[in-house]
């Protein structure tokens, strides 16, 4: 029985007229969807302190704060089918966050040498974000739920 992959995903708010979250999409590989920063746990690391590490490795943000946790999701990589559990965190960014910008992603995780192009999207979102990792968003604000054409 394979073990289970623990997990963190963050949904950094920055608060304006429209409040929007963070996301990013891999440069140069449009397959891979927009997502919000996410990844492992490592080991003897706190949930909190692994949300604020995978934010500033996959966006360079590192004036997020963390307001609270919102779920935890037990779901099979859409890939691979192997078990994960996400612990889903509701941060946020100062007002005076930039707009959009590309990372190349440091550290020692999969994604190391790939550059992110980061930006915000006002919330609700229009379209669901890769993995349906959207899918949170409206317990943080039930207004947050994201917009698709077959929600009537």
């Amino acid at each position: 029985m394979a073990r289970t992959r623990i997990r963190v995903a963050a949904y950094v708010i920055r608060s304006r007229a429209i409040p929007e979250v963070l996301v990013f999409d891999h440069l140069g590989m449009p397959e891979a969807g927009t997502q919000v920063p996410a990844g492992g746990v490592t080991s003897g690391e706190g949930l909190e302190e692994a949300v604020l590490r995978e934010v500033a490795e996959e966006t360079g943000l590192l004036r997020a704060t963390v307001v609270r946790q919102i779920a935890v999701e037990d779901k099979p990589h859409p890939d691979t089918g192997q078990p994960r559990r996400t612990s889903f965190f509701f941060l946020q960014a100062p007002a005076d966050t930039s707009d959009a910008w590309d990372h190349d992603v440091h550290g020692d995780g999969d994604d190391t040498g790939l550059t992110f192009a980061c930006r915000f999207l006002p919330l609700p979102l229009k379209q669901p974000l890769a993995d349906d990792h959207d899918a949170w968003l409206g317990h943080i604000d039930p207004r947050w739920t994201t917009v698709t054409d077959d929600s009537q």
